[in-house]
């Protein structure tokens, strides 16, 4: 018996049925977590979005999301209109749909498109779809767009709320892996509050978009018209990401915001 455990085959035979078990085990996990993951991503996009319009639990000098619990309801309360702009590989917008036309064709919700495989299509050359989220709160209209890029060593985030103006009223930014202390500090609230009130327009309405500038003239943030706003230190790269991604991704919401102007 002990002369067959050491052949070759008993090895691989053994591997084998390993690795099955293993796998059987793994899709077993991942088919039953399926549904908790998906509503907490349903759940989290819901808070990102609410975040930067404002509707959160702020404390002194922290970022705290609402519950939950309450998103749902915050969500459906202050979120008046879905749009989807869809856009060609030029950026022209050739598409909009209302939330209820885009449910009946893709039968999902428009904060669930995934911005990431949405810009893999445009570098192919492919229509690519841009949600818009209209919200409502203190009798003020807030425009929040998903905007998504590359930092030092992951990805990164974020979504922007602005007015018809183009100018920001609360962002919120994240990532998957920014060195802790430097990059990461993007979704700390010093560092997105910096960008309310800021223009993406420049003073002659051309898009401008905002930089993360290192070496800022301007480190108390008090000029909301230059475009820029101070840089985090020993982030630079992040820095660069967060700036690329307002630039490139807001820029195609340009043309919808014409269509608000009388």
């Amino acid at each position: 018996m002990g002369q067959k455990t050491e052949k070759n085959s008993y090895t691989v035979i053994f591997a084998i049925g390993m690795v099955l078990v293993v796998g059987s085990l793994l899709a077993y996990l991942a088919s039953s977590l399926k549904p908790t993951i998906s509503e907490n991503e349903r759940l989290e996009k819901q808070q990102n979005i609410l975040y930067a319009m404002g509707v959160n639990d702020n404390e002194e000098g922290s970022a705290v999301f609402i519950s939950t619990e309450e998103a749902p309801e915050a969500f459906s309360k202050y979120i008046k209109e879905q749009l989807v702009l869809t856009v060609d590989a030029s950026g022209n917008n050739i598409k909009k749909q209302t939330r209820d036309e885009y449910v009946a064709e893709y039968n999902k919700e428009p904060y669930l498109i995934d911005i990431k495989k949405q810009k893999t299509m445009a570098k192919k050359g492919e229509p690519r779809q841009l949600p818009l989220f209209v919200g409502e709160k203190d009798g003020k209209t807030f425009y929040i767009a998903p905007i998504y890029g590359k930092g030092l060593w992951d990805a990164i985030w974020g979504y922007v709320s602005m007015d018809e103006e183009m100018i920001v009223r609360g962002a919120y930014f994240d990532h998957k892996g920014e060195t802790p202390g430097l990059g990461a500090n993007i979704k700390q609230r010093y560092f997105m509050d910096d960008f309310q009130g800021e223009h993406l327009l420049s003073k002659s309405g051309a898009f401008k978009g905002i930089t993360v500038a290192k070496g800022n003239a301007d480190p108390k943030n008090e000029n909301k018209t230059d475009n820029e706003v101070d840089a985090l230190a020993g982030a630079t790269i992040t820095g660069d990401g967060v700036t690329a991604m307002i630039k490139n991704d807001l820029k195609l919401y340009v043309p919808y915001f014409k269509t608000l102007k009388p």
